[in-house]
C-alpha cells in the first residue's frame, strides 16, 4: 500500500470508518437518493462532530501511528499531553514553516511600529526590534531543542512545570494563555479600525465591522477539518499575502529613497539629521521594548504545536532556522525603510486617532508621503488581513494552551473536552467569549484607546516572562542531560547559541521586565501628567506579573 492510501486508511479507522474503500463509494449511493436524503446526511454529520468521539474510534493502530509518526523519545509521564490521544499529529512541515515564518506578523509591525517611531524615533525603533530580535533568536532556538525532545501539546506550562516549579508552570499556562484571549480582541479591535482609513466607511458603525471580523475569525478556527492547524489553508494564505507585500514594501522604500517617487526627490537618510535619529535618550528606547515585544509575540508557536506536528524531528528544527529570516526581513529591513522615509514627528503619525488607528501606520503613511495614490488603499488592506490573521493565530494558541492545562490539570476540565472532529470545542468557545470585549470599538475613541493600550501592555509583557521561562527551562534541561550523563551529540536537536544563548535571553528578559517597571513608573514626559496618570501607567507595566504572582500564590495555597 503506497503512503497516501496508507494515510487515507489511517484517517478512515480513526473516524470510525472500518472500510474506507467502501466509504469512498458512498457518496455514489447517496447521490442516486434524493437531495433531502444528501441533506439530512450533512447536517446529521455536522451536529455529530460536536459530540464526544466514540471511545472504539481510537484503535490500536491509529495509536501506533499517532505515537510512531514522530520517531522521537517517548517524553515523561508529566509531559504527556492531549496530543498523542485526542488531538493527532496533522500539521504539515508546511504550516509550521508558514507558522515560523509570517502568521504573527499584524498590528504590531503594521500599525504598532508607529507609535514606536514617534515616542523612540529611527534609531531606538530599529535598536529595540533588533535586540528584540535577538534575544528571541535565542529563545525560539531552546524552545527548538526542547520541543524535539519533548513533543507535547501546551509546551510552555509542560516545561516549566517539570524543569522549573508546577506553580510556575501553572502561572505559565494562564500567563501565556491570558495574553492571547487579550489579542484576540485587541487584532479585531485594530481591524475593525482599519476600516476608517476610508473616508465613506466612517458612518458605518465600528460594532457591525467587530462583529463581522469576529465571527470570521471564530469560524475559522471552529469550523476547521478534523482538528486542523489554525485553519491551515487561511494561514496559507495570510502568510503568502504578508510575505508578498513586505517583500513589496522593501523594494518599494529602496526606490522611493533612492529617488524613484513621482517627486523624484532623493532623501536618504535625511530624517536621521533632522528632526533627529533619538529621541528621549535612553528612556524612549526603553519605551519601544513592549511594542517591539508584542510585534514578535507568537514567534513561539512553533513549540505550542509540536505535540501535532507529523515529525517533529524533521519540521520543528526547519522551522527555527526560519525565525531568523522572519527578524531580518520583516522586522529589521521594513523598519529600516520605515526609519529613513517617516519622520518622527509625522502628522499622520501624531494626530492619528490613536495607537489601533490605521491611519497612523507608518507603511501607509511613507507610501502616502511619496504621493503614490492607489497603494495606500491596497496596503491598508494588507493591513486588515494582517490583522486578521493574528487573530486567527490568536484564538488557535489561546484555545490549544487551555486544552492541553486542562489535560494537565491545570484549568478546569470542561475545558480540555474534545468533540468526534478534534476540537477542543468548549476552549475555543471561551476563547471566542473573550472576542467579544472588542465590541468597545463601539463605545468611543477615547475608550477605544484607552482599552487598547491596557491589552497591549498584557500581551506585550506576558510574552517577556514566558520567554524568559523558556530560557530558564532550556538551561535546567541542560543541567539536567549533563548530570545524568548525557553528551550534547545524543540530542536529536541542539540549539544553535546553545546554553549561552539562553542564559543571554535570559538575561536581557529580565532587564527589559525591570526597564519596563520603571518607565511605568516614571514614563516619557512624566514631569506634565497627573499622579493618577502615572499610577495608571505603573499599573499598566506590572499587570502580567500580579497576574503570575496571583496565579502562583493561589497554586501554593
Amino acid at each position: 500500500m503506497d503512503q497516501a492510501s496508507s494515510q487515507d486508511t489511517e484517517l478512515a479507522i480513526y473516524m470510525g470508518k472500518s472500510n474506507p474503500k467502501a466509504n469512498e463509494r458512498e457518496p455514489t449511493t447517496v447521490i442516486q437518493g434524493s437531495s433531502h436524503t444528501v441533506r439530512q446526511s450533512r447536517i446529521r454529520n455536522f451536529i455529530d462532530g460536536f459530540k464526544p468521539p466514540l471511545e472504539h474510534n481510537l484503535t490500536a493502530e491509529t495509536t501506533e501511528h499517532v505515537t510512531s509518526a514522530s520517531n522521537e523519545q517517548n517524553p515523561p509521564d508529566n509531559l504527556k499531553g492531549p496530543a498523542p490521544e485526542k488531538l493527532a499529529r496533522k500539521i504539515k512541515h508546511r504550516h509550521l514553516q508558514l507558522i515560523a515564518i509570517a502568521s504573527c506578523v499584524g498590528t504590531g509591525l503594521f500599525v504598532g511600529s508607529g507609535k514606536a517611531l514617534a515616542n523612540g524615533r529611527p534609531a531606538s525603533l530599529l535598536i529595540a526590534f533588533g535586540l528584540i530580535g535577538t534575544m528571541m533568536y535565542c529563545t525560539v532556538n531552546a524552545l527548538g531543542e526542547l520541543g524535539v525532545m519533548y513533543p507535547v501539546a501546551g509546551s510552555f506550562a509542560a516545561f516549566s512545570t517539570r524543569f522549573l516549579d508546577p506553580a510556575w508552570g501553572l502561572a505559565m499556562g494562564w500567563n501565556y494563555a491570558i495574553s492571547w484571549l487579550v489579542t484576540l480582541p485587541l487584532e479585531i479591535t485594530a481591524a475593525s479600525m482599519t476600516i476608517s482609513f476610508w473616508p465613506g466607511s466612517r458612518e458605518t458603525n465600528n460594532a457591525a465591522w467587530v462583529a463581522i471580523f469576529w465571527f470570521i475569525v471564530v469560524s475559522i478556527n471552529l469550523f476547521s477539518v478534523k482538528g486542523n492547524a489554525p485553519a491551515p489553508k487561511a494561514e496559507f494564505i495570510f502568510s503568502t499575502i504578508k510575505v508578498i507585500a513586505v517583500i513589496g514594501f522593501i523594494i518599494l522604500g529602496i526606490c522611493l529613497n533612492c529617488g524613484g517617487s513621482p517627486s523624484g526627490e532623493y532623501i536618504g537618510a535625511r530624517y536621521w539629521h533632522d528632526p533627529g535619529a533619538f529621541n528621549h535618550g535612553f528612556k524612549g528606547l526603553c519605551s519601544v521594548f513592549v511594542t517591539a515585544s508584542f510585534a514578535f509575540g507568537g514567534t513561539e508557536m512553533i513549540g505550542l504545536v509540536a505535540g501535532e506536528t507529523a515529525n517533529p524531528r524533521k519540521s520543528l528544527p526547519a522551522a527555527v532556522k526560519q525565525v531568523f529570516w522572519r527578524i531580518i526581513l520583516f522586522y529589521i529591513l521594513a523598519l529600516l525603510m520605515i526609519g529613513l522615509l517617516v519622520p518622527y514627528t509625522d502628522p499622520g503619525l501624531l494626530n492619528g486617532t490613536g495607537s489601533s488607528d490605521a491611519n497612523a501606520s507608518p507603511f501607509v503613511i511613507a507610501i502616502h508621503n511619496a504621493g503614490i495614490d492607489i497603494l495606500p488603499s491596497i496596503f491598508n488592506v494588507v493591513i486588515m488581513i494582517s490583522i486578521l490573521s493574528v487573530g486567527n493565530s490568536a484564538v488557535y494558541s489561546a484555545f490549544r494552551t487551555l486544552a492541553a492545562m486542562a489535560d494537565h490539570q491545570q484549568a478546569p476540565q470542561i475545558l480540555g473536552y474534545v468533540d468526534r472532529n478534534g476540537r477542543p470545542l468548549v476552549a475555543i468557545l471561551f476563547t471566542a467569549a473573550f472576542g467579544l470585549i472588542g465590541f468597545i470599538a463601539a463605545a468611543g475613541a477615547d475608550a477605544r484607546d484607552t482599552a487598547f493600550d491596557w491589552m497591549l501592555s498584557i500581551a506585550g509583557l506576558a510574552q517577556i516572562f514566558n520567554w524568559g521561562s523558556i530560557c530558564l527551562c532550556h538551561i535546567r534541561f541542560r543541567r539536567a542531560w549533563a548530570a545524568q550523563g548525557h553528551s550534547l551529540n545524543e540530542l536529536p536537536y541542539r540549539s544553535q547559541p546553545g546554553i549561552y544563548g539562553s542564559w543571554v535571553g535570559f538575561i536581557f528578559n529580565c532587564l527589559i521586565v525591570i526597564t519596563q517597571f520603571w518607565t511605568g513608573f516614571a514614563p516619557v514626559g512624566y514631569q506634565s501628567i497627573t499622579g493618577a496618570e502615572r499610577t495608571e501607567s505603573w499599573f499598566k507595566s506590572c499587570l502580567s506579573l500580579i497576574i503570575i504572582l496571583i496565579t502562583c500564590v493561589s497554586f501554593k495555597l
